[in-house]
């Protein structure tokens, strides 16, 4: 192979790879970047509060070491640890949730656009699942001690098949994933997906919509 050959290989293969890490999320450029909600400033995530106010209370959260409180029609409670109640979280580009169940209760289906989700079953059996983009159903019953992961964007549910309460521990590489309902983005929006769309997509009659 020729030397011209030879540099043009490496100079093709040199713009990929720099293209390839011009996509990925950048790396933190600080220690940490305590997340300042209240500044008006958003640069993809929050602004950093000054590192002289910084305590070890923005890196602390103890809202996940019990069950909550499930009251909604539903029968389960997600309670997430993420930015948003962990402000040292910004940046870091992780974050965790604890979703308790009653017997029969359902995480209905939903997607995280910005992480894929994986859960560690803490107590109880669930039968899991998501959807491909193909409509492939991928789905398995879990129980304590087991993990199953959910990849970003997927529409995925949970449901508590068994007699007694179940939890489990999910963890995010987003410190803010975000949740997408299904069920709440198309009948719940505001204002509301028009019901002649909502007929014609599930092939029902607009009446049964409303």
């Amino acid at each position: 192979m020729s030397t011209t050959k030879v540099f043009l290989i490496l100079v093709t293969l040199t713009g990929a790879i720099i293209s390839f890490a011009l996509a990925s999320d950048p790396e933190p450029l600080q220690d940490l970047c305590v997340a300042l909600p209240n500044s008006g400033v958003r640069v993809n995530g929050f602004a950093c509060k000054a590192e002289s106010n910084v305590t070890e209370s923005d890196f602390f959260f103890s809202g996940i070491g019990k069950p909550g409180v499930i009251n909604n029609t539903v029968g389960s409670l997600v309670t997430t640890a993420n930015v948003d109640k962990i402000p040292g979280l910004n940046t870091l580009g992780v974050s965790l949730a604890r979703i308790d169940y009653e017997p029969g209760g359902i995480n209905p289906p939903h997607t995280h656009p910005r992480a894929t989700e994986v859960v560690f079953v803490l107590e109880g059996e669930l039968d899991v699942a998501s959807i491909t983009t193909s409509n492939k159903l991928i789905s398995k019953k879990i129980k304590k001690g087991e993990v199953f992961v959910f990849p970003i964007g997927l529409v995925h549910y949970q449901k508590n098949n068994g007699d007694t309460l179940a939890s489990v521990i999910a963890a995010f590489n987003s410190q803010l994933p975000g949740a997408l309902s299904v069920a709440s983005a198309l009948f719940s929006s505001k204002p509301a997906v028009p019901d002649d769309v909502l007929a014609k997509t599930f092939q029902i009659d607009a009446t049964v919509v409303e």
